[in-house]
Order: structure tokens, then sequence, then C-alpha cells
């Protein structure tokens, strides 16, 4: 088995739903055995833990944690932050958590996979390039979830989004 990049790295998960923690956990652990995982279930808690100790990754849900303040605060310390949804899956928040600053922005449909998201984040230097790597993944997921025109309500933000994060782009 490949060491995972998440190995020896610091995560700090933040849901209101413990059962969504322990399954992060689960599959966390299971590729990183020696990675550092804290999980809390509140606001406050992770306000406090965020405010104490560095985190190579935070996962944050949306919903009942106020995950946007959250990601604010996560973001202001440098920390790379993925926005875990399930209730606040819409493009609307999807936007949001670019403009935020969030490194990735996952459905809790797929904790399953969830792994080889995180070491992208980690391996990912550039926060577009994260990003564009990201969209590619679960585009058909978007699209089948939201429908083909999804982005429209937004055409111009998504537009300059695939132009910074086109690979021609990149390279130039």
């Amino acid at each position: 088995m490949i060491d995972s990049v998440l190995n020896e790295k610091s995560i700090l998960a933040v849901d209101d739903e413990p059962d969504v923690l322990e399954v992060l956990e689960e599959e966390i652990l299971a590729a990183a055995p020696r990675c550092r995982f804290d999980k809390v279930t509140s606001y406050f808690e992770a306000y406090k833990k965020l405010g104490s100790k560095h985190y190579d990754i935070v996962i944050l849900d949306i919903m009942g944690v106020r995950g946007f303040h959250l990601l604010d605060l996560a973001v202001k310390r440098n920390l790379l932050v993925t926005m875990l949804t399930a209730h606040s899956l819409n493009p609307e928040s999807l936007k949001r958590s670019i403009e935020k600053k969030a490194r990735a922005y996952l459905p809790k449909e797929k904790l399953g996979e969830i792994v080889p998201f995180l070491e992208d984040i980690l391996k990912e230097v550039e926060f577009l390039s994260g990003w564009a790597r990201l969209m590619k993944q679960l585009s058909k997921y978007f699209n089948h979830r939201w429908g083909q025109n999804w982005q429209k309500p937004n055409a111009e933000f998504w537009k300059e989004f695939e132009e910074k994060t086109s690979p021609i782009k990149r390279r130039a």
C-alpha cells in the first residue's frame, strides 16, 4: 500500500452529526493511521480548536455548525478547508465556498471517497488548480444533481472561473 500524504498530518472535522464524524474518522484513519484526527460537534468547540491548534486540513459541515463563519476563521489562519454538506448542496454554496477560499466542496454522499480529495488538497499547492481538478472529478455528479444548466444563473462567475482554471491559462 502507498503511504498516504495524510499520515503525520493533523485534521479537524466539524459536523453536528456524530455518525458523519465517525465515518470520516474511519475512512481517514484506515488510509492514514498515523494521522492526528480531532472531531467536534459544535461551532463553539470548533472555534476553540481553530484558535488554539494548527491543523493541516479542516473539514467543515456547512449547516448546523455555522460552517461558512468557521471557514472565514480557518482561512484567516491559512488553513486548508474542505466544505462538506448534505443540506446545503447547491450551486450557491459551491460558489460561496470558492469565493471564501475553501479548497474543496464535497457532498456527504461522497464520504467514502474523501481520502483522495483530501490528499489532493495537500498535493495541489495552487488554489485554482485544486478546484479545477475537483470540478473535473465531480462535474458529472453536479450535472446529474442540479441539471446541465446549473451554472447559468451565475454564468459570468463560472465563465471567469473556467478561464482561470483552464490548463492553457495555468501553463502561461
